[in-house]
């Protein structure tokens, strides 16, 4: 089986009402992305299929700056409306992004209508004038003449491909340590790619309070659930419905016997190297929280980011 992977972006005149709102908001970005996908998918016109996803939101951009968003990693198919067959996606796409994106910019803004005229949205600093009900449906009129961002990419591989697309999505923080190159003289260096200049990738240096100010925009509100599943991945519904789609598509019952996807060469190359002579291995040589980090920043000097051997 093939799967594909869509991303939803919420434009960036939205990005600091969801960092006043972390919770409700990021909450109605995964509704908004849910109902697009499963009735776009249910659509006869597209797909007429019943679909299943899971879903992954980042807050980040490759410069740490404040940038939500939702990876969906979906199969390039879904179930007959009465289970009886499976209805693969077209070859070159899975559902038409314009639709997609039309579709989950009026539910968004849909669900945030109802979000203030309910009193549940907070208003603090410079959207304190939002408070008033003219400024907030402005705002909202003024996002709603704009394209917003959907992407996806054409079906691709099978389990290997996916578990290499969850291993990059679902537990992946802000930036991680093979992109860290110096800590010297308070000043952090960085790798990352300009998606605006072709991809390119470029260095960056952030003095370090202004880095870690940046790294704790992407930390979720206490019990916040960032990987959530929908359709016939759905927690209530996936032994059953996986059961179907196996029959439909003429694969075998799930059992113990199943052959790892990953050899051990396979594990091996996945493991973390050195990002400076990329044959060591890299070890955590500590934890710092981050007014320690600070104060070794200002009182010790460099401190180093990574221990290979």
């Amino acid at each position: 089986m093939s799967y594909c992977h869509v991303v939803f972006t919420i434009p960036a005149l939205l990005a600091p009402l969801a960092l006043q709102n972390p919770r409700l908001v990021y909450g109605l970005l995964f509704r908004a992305v849910s109902q697009t996908m499963i009735a776009i998918a249910a659509d006869p016109r597209l797909l007429g299929a019943q679909i299943g996803f899971l879903a992954v939101l980042h807050t980040w951009s490759q410069n740490l700056l404040h940038h939500p968003h939702i990876h969906c990693v979906v199969p390039a198919g879904g179930l007959a409306p009465d289970g009886s067959r499976w209805i693969g996606c077209r070859r070159k796409f899975f559902l038409p992004v314009e639709v997609l994106s039309q579709m989950f910019r009026g539910k968004f803004l849909a669900l945030l209508r109802d979000a203030f005229a309910g009193g549940e949205l907070q208003f603090h600093g410079q959207l304190t004038s939002l408070r008033e009900p003219a400024r907030f449906h402005a705002l909202l009129d003024q996002v709603k003449d704009i394209k917003w961002v959907v992407y996806a990419k054409p079906p691709f591989g099978g389990p290997e491909y996916v578990l290499k697309y969850l291993a990059r999505y679902t537990h992946r923080v802000a930036i991680s340590n093979g992109r860290l190159l110096s800590l010297q003289n308070g000043q952090i260096t960085f790798r990352w790619r300009d998606s605006k200049d072709g991809n390119q990738t470029k260095t960056m240096t952030l003095d370090a309070v202004e880095f870690i100010r940046r790294f704790l925009l992407h930390i979720l509100p206490s019990g916040f659930v960032k990987i959530r599943h929908f359709g016939f991945l759905s927690s209530r519904r996936r032994s059953a419905a996986l059961a179907v789609c196996r029959a439909r598509l003429q694969q075998p019952a799930a059992g113990a016997d199943a052959v790892p996807i990953l050899s051990d060469q396979q594990q091996s190359a996945v493991e973390r190297r050195c990002p400076m002579c990329q044959t060591g291995h890299l070890h955590i040589r500590a934890w710092l929280p981050a007014e320690e980090l600070l104060v070794r920043i200002a009182h010790v000097g460099p401190v180093p980011l990574v221990d290979s051997s």
